[in-house]
């Protein structure tokens, strides 16, 4: 019987003690490791699956954390983690309290760069190796890792743009497996398929083209191969760039044949890789499938409707439209920039461009934002899904700052409906045309109606742009909530037996406000609470001090959100614990007031 080898390695040192030949065996320890963790505890899977063989090769050729690894997205990292002094304690990963899952700086030195959001590998490790180069230290080694979905961006090109003219010790490796979250779509990747089918010569390669030193493509699942190949790259001085290939969900045949589904698949039995099936019988819909039903119904019967998202085609789930209309709805891969103003010049020739991004991930594009679609005021309607706390994905991923940052853009409507009736009714009024653009944001996670699709969905109504609504009246208190965090105030209320001194409004538009029905509140109340799922610099609760301020009112005002502080990971509910505003909180807050 063959020992446990991974059980003896705590750190990269410890993995270097070993022969090459039982690298292999480590492979499938780690593969098995990581299998049995995330299929009780969740996580992503597939990603770190693929790249077992580079990790361990990885670790096993360089000096690190001397030399200075840096993992582009963070998807795939799981495999470092357990290497790199964190075995022990992974089962914790992207629980409340527990290590990231992503890699991050404060965790480990082992973490080079934080990431989260793609495309930065490049850039991070030519910074750091120009700084190397600066203090004298030419021995050192720079080494990015990034897909294929990855090097399309804009920013993994100006990277590359940049570190071509430099003499910077930095290796860059293209983890090639046609596949991001959803499958890779672009012309690089039908020439990065021809590189690797041989079709297309060598004389023409683009990389090296940018005056890197062009090795591969060779198999990523290959360790000796690697190793070998590494070794010699570790002698080459300059920009260096390897093209591996690999299967993302290796060693999983299920991940490996449904790679969509298998990059975070929830639950799954671990000996047979079957996901294990939620009881999802009588549940709201997701959010993000009232987007796509919604707008596919809305497609079929408006000819001008188009769709566009970057890369994210299932999780916003305009994959509903793009299916039935693949010439009117577009994944353009990761590029949140051109997302934004592609859908610009389309506004400007009269199409009514629903532009599906997630909230985190629409700061990648706030200058086209501005500059592209409010400067010109072109009615763009951006739908941020994933909009609030996101809950085990964390600090990078939590889509809590987008009211603060878009609400200061002039002509910019923003709307946050309360729920699935809202939102499926703003898709519907804002195709019928409006003056401005507008912002839809919404969570991820599911409604609060169960019978949305049979009782509501296509019974369309218009909603007036810029009003609020009196959902309970109250003789002392004002909670004034925008968004889907409304519900967590109704259901307190509820829980408290409605008391009458407490009123309740919906704001679902936070620009413009409702200011008529605002001179109502404040002339009536002597105590406002505002609760918004967003940060609270900036956010809805701070528009309406501006507004008090603004017409001299004395009220008193109280502003519930995300404070001025980074949300770690978590479950949703515990994180709304955190900043006070899940239902047992709201529940001893109206108590007492």
């Amino acid at each position: 019987m063959k020992s446990n080898l991974l059980s003896n390695i705590y750190n990269p040192a410890d993995l270097r003690l070993l022969p090459e030949a039982q690298l292999p065996q480590v492979a499938q320890e780690l593969r098995d490791f990581i299998i049995d963790i995330v299929s009780v505890k969740e996580g992503h899977l597939g990603a770190s699956l693929g790249v077992t063989e580079l990790t361990i090769a990885l670790h096993y050729v360089f000096n690190t954390p001397d030399d200075l690894l840096v993992w582009d997205v963070g998807h795939q990292a799981y495999g470092h983690k357990i290497l790199t002094e964190r075995r022990e304690i992974f089962h914790t990963n992207r629980q409340l309290n527990g290590i990231s899952g992503f890699p991050k700086r404060a965790e480990s030195n082992y973490d080079t760069f934080g990431v989260g959001h793609s495309s930065t590998s490049i850039s991070a490790a030519l910074g750091m190796a120009i700084a190397s180069n600066l203090k004298g230290d030419f021995d050192k080694h720079h080494i990015a890792v990034i897909g294929d979905a990855s090097i399309a961006s804009g920013m993994a090109f100006e990277g590359l743009n940049h570190a071509g003219v430099t003499d910077a010790n930095l290796l860059v490796i293209l983890n090639d497996n046609a596949i991001g979250i959803d499958p890779s779509v672009g012309a690089l990747k039908k020439y990065l398929t021809a590189v690797k089918e041989g079709k297309n010569p060598k004389k023409n390669n683009m990389i090296k083209s940018l005056n890197f030193d062009y090795s591969g493509p060779i198999d990523g699942h290959d360790i000796f191969a690697l190793i070998k190949e590494l070794k010699r790259l570790k002698d080459i001085k300059g920009p260096k760039f390897l093209h591996i290939v690999t299967t993302k969900g290796k060693g999983l045949q299920q991940a490996e044949e449904n790679q969509v589904q298998y990059h975070a698949p929830g639950k799954f039995n671990a000996s047979t890789g079957e996901i294990i099936p939620k009881i999802e019988d009588n549940l709201p819909p997701k959010y993000q499938d009232v987007f796509g039903l919604t707008i596919l119904d809305l497609a079929q019967k408006n000819e001008k409707i188009v769709g566009i998202t970057p890369a994210m085609p299932s999780g916003s789930s305009l994959k509903f439209m793009m299916d039935a209309f693949p010439k009117r709805a577009f994944d353009v891969g990761i590029a949140e920039q051109h997302a934004v103003t592609l859908a610009a010049g389309m506004a400007t020739q009269g199409m009514i461009v629903f532009c599906n991004i997630y909230s985190t991930f629409l700061q990648r594009a706030y200058d086209q934002v501005i500059h592209d679609v409010a400067l010109q005021d072109l009615p763009v309607i951006f739908c941020l899904d994933r909009a609030g706390l996101v809950g085990e994905d964390g600090a990078t991923h939590h889509g809590v700052f987008d009211i603060a940052y878009l609400r200061c853009i002039p002509n910019l409507i923003i709307y946050a409906p309360l729920n699935e009736i809202g939102l499926q009714n703003i898709l519907y009024t804002a195709q019928l045309g409006l003056d401005h653009p507008i912002a839809i944001r919404y969570p991820r996670g599911r409604g609060v109606i169960t019978d949305w699709q049979k009782n509501y969905f296509k019974n369309y109504a218009t909603i007036e742009i810029g009003a609020a609504s009196c959902l309970k009246d109250g003789t002392e208190t004002a909670v004034l909530s925008t968004g889907t965090i409304g519900n967590n105030v109704i259901t307190a209320l509820a829980n408290i037996g409605n008391p009458n001194t407490i009123a309740h409004y919906d704001f679902p538009f936070i620009k413009p406000l409702d200011n008529k029905l605002l001179q109502a509140i404040f002339s009536k109340y002597p105590t406002i609470i505002t609760i918004e799922d967003g940060a609270i610099n900036g956010g809805f609760g701070t528009a309406i001090l501006e507004f008090s301020a603004l017409h001299n009112y004395n009220t008193k005002i109280q502003i519930l959100g995300i404070p001025d502080t980074f949300i770690e990971h978590g479950t949703v509910t515990e994180l709304q614990q955190l900043c006070n505003i899940d239902v047992k909180s709201l529940e001893n807050l109206f108590s007492v007031g």
